[in-house]
């Protein structure tokens, strides 16, 4: 294809699409102007998402790219556009979602005098992505686009900032695309030690305690099929963190539950009995090793990630493998003998076992009272057939729908594990639906994180994105009050909600809604809202104090849960 003379904004759309690019989330402004002008010729090669918050578009992108395995993109203007997105690229940083974020700029005569909304946005986000650039001349936009893809999406994924000026945007120049796959200096994609497989696969094979992690790693490098037949030919028994809940389908024979702070008991405990631990595509969040001097202290230590970084950055290892899991899980079944160590993962539902008589059976059929966040998660599962996509907020709503939700397939669990942000799972949720209109999309939230981004809900009237929210209101902010009772003495400081009608609120927008609050009710609601085929807000009144139980308190080793 020859040179043709268009102006930036033209090239930048084209370079898009030359990357696969089919959504945009955006927000217009003046510094973005240009582009959003040039948008408006290529509505029928974009869908154009206006979301209601530079928040949102961040959040909406992650959600696309979680469920689909596509690098997300949103457009937003300068100053408080740009701003408005670090959280969500903080997240995206934190959580290995791959995302560009292009943002508007002043024009470059007047960089550094303080123009109307001029705000230094690659040096605010320099530390929190994996690359952030300043588009001057036009010349540099199919190159910086290109990168920008590239850099996202390969590897470990993240979050990448493209700074455009609006001069750059609006002048003409011969425009030629450009692919990039390769960076000086950029391996995304290293090549594994055979020395260390070797080694690896010799201490699986002498092993009696086998145990393995599985993080969000496999999720991402699409090594859920490997992973299942290394642990099927080793007999090795998988917990999964929270971010990898459909790593492996809930009822793997191998499938031992999940890791950390609100984990089951099983897989806790065992970490500190194991001989072996293998750790795949995780980076030892404390929120999954509770106290690290006394974390699997007994256990000679494997860890396979792609990123060289996360190498005993948290815990010191015995055996590092950096590279792909994709590439590096068949190695090793391929080295490995088979087992089965059946008495080793027996020992795992002994332990789930009594966490079920004391916990789970309670939580999920508690008979009477008031109704429970974890009966809502595990009826709106079943009712789905345990194939929707879980996207939760933060908070009690997010660790009791973890807990509670079965999982089938990949990619259908999405939340904010690292950084932790409310607000998250509304918009995550309008853009998984966007990518994956086909599957159910389970929102379940909290009234805390629900007011958050509830302006979003305006994104969900105007796109139609039948998301199913399952609001779980108990009138507080439930996690702080869990830890204000538990920690706090009681001291319920500034946790307690006054709540709106949100079912009014839904209605506003013209979003189907119910209201739950007897148990009798809860069945038919769930099969109500699950048979609209639109938007529903399922809204139900659960307990106001209830605690989600067991918990490894802070600071304690993670084997050491209390139940009450």
């Amino acid at each position: 294809m020859g040179k043709e003379r268009i102006s930036g904004s033209e090239a930048l759309l084209r370079s898009l699409i030359n990357e696969g690019v089919d959504t945009i989330f955006g927000y217009p402004g003046g510094s973005i102007m240009p582009v959003f002008d040039a948008l408006y010729d290529y509505k029928d090669k974009f869908r154009n998402v206006l979301v209601r918050h530079e928040q949102g578009a961040v959040h909406a992108a992650q959600g696309y790219a979680r469920s689909s395995g596509k690098v997300g993109l949103c457009i937003v203007t300068s100053g408080p556009g740009a701003t408005n997105t670090l959280t969500g690229i903080s997240d995206a940083m934190l959580d290995s979602t791959p995302v560009v974020v292009i943002a508007g700029q002043v024009s470059t005569a007047v960089l550094g005098t303080d123009a109307f909304q001029e705000i230094d946005f690659v040096g605010i986000t320099q530390p929190i992505t994996k690359w952030s650039y300043q588009i001057r001349r036009p010349e540099d936009i199919p190159w910086a686009v290109a990168r920008a893809f590239y850099i996202a999406g390969t590897g470990r994924p993240g979050p990448v900032v493209l700074d455009f000026n609006k001069d750059a945007q609006v002048a003409m120049f011969d425009y030629e695309p450009a692919t990039v796959d390769s960076v000086r200096s950029y391996i995304p994609y290293p090549a594994p030690s055979s020395a260390a497989i070797e080694e690896a696969a010799r201490l699986i094979n002498e092993a009696e305690r086998p145990f393995l992690l599985a993080g969000q790693g496999v999720e991402l490098g699409e090594a859920h099929e490997e992973l299942k037949a290394l642990v099927e030919k080793a007999g090795i028994p998988v917990a999964r963190t929270m971010m990898a809940l459909s790593a492996l389908p809930s009822d793997h024979p191998h499938c031992v539950g999940m890791l950390g702070m609100h984990g089951n008991y099983g897989p806790n405990v065992n970490t500190n009995k194991c001989d072996l631990l293998i750790a795949v595509g995780m980076r030892f969040s404390d929120r999954v090793t509770g106290r690290i001097s006394e974390y699997a202290r007994q256990a000679k230590i494997i860890h396979i990630d792609i990123d060289h970084a996360e190498i005993n950055k948290n815990v010191t290892v015995d055996l590092p493998i950096v590279g792909d899991c994709k590439e590096v899980l068949p190695m090793l079944t391929e080295l490995v003998r088979p087992a089965e160590h059946r008495e080793w993962i027996e020992s795992f539902r002994k332990y789930n076992s009594i966490e079920h008589e004391r916990v789970i059976a309670k939580a999920i059929n508690p008979g009477e009272g008031p109704i429970l966040m974890g009966e809502v998660a595990r009826k709106v599962s079943e009712a789905t057939g345990n194939s929707a996509i879980l996207v939760t907020d933060v908070g009690q709503n997010q660790l009791m729908s973890a807990r509670y939700f079965k999982f089938t397939q990949p990619h259908s669990i999405l939340t904010s594990g690292g950084l932790g942000t409310m607000g998250y799972g509304l918009p995550a949720a309008i853009g998984a639906k966007i990518a994956m209109p086909e599957r159910t999309v389970c929102l379940f939230t909290g009234d805390g994180g629900f007011q958050m981004n509830i302006q979003e809900l305006g994104t969900i009237m105007e796109q139609g994105a039948a998301v199913k929210m399952i609001l779980l209101n108990n009138n507080y902010l439930g996690n702080v009050r869990q830890w204000q009772e538990m920690f706090f003495n009681h001291r319920y400081s500034w946790t307690p909600m006054h709540n709106p009608d949100y079912n009014l609120i839904a209605s506003g927008y013209g979003i189907a809604s119910r209201l739950v609050v007897e148990r009798s009710e809860l069945d038919d609601a769930i099969r109500e809202m699950l048979e609209t085929p639109a938007p529903f807000l399922l809204h139900v009144a659960v307990q106001e104090e209830a605690n989600v139980m067991p918990m490894t308190p802070p600071g304690a080793p993670v084997d050491e849960m209390i139940f009450e």
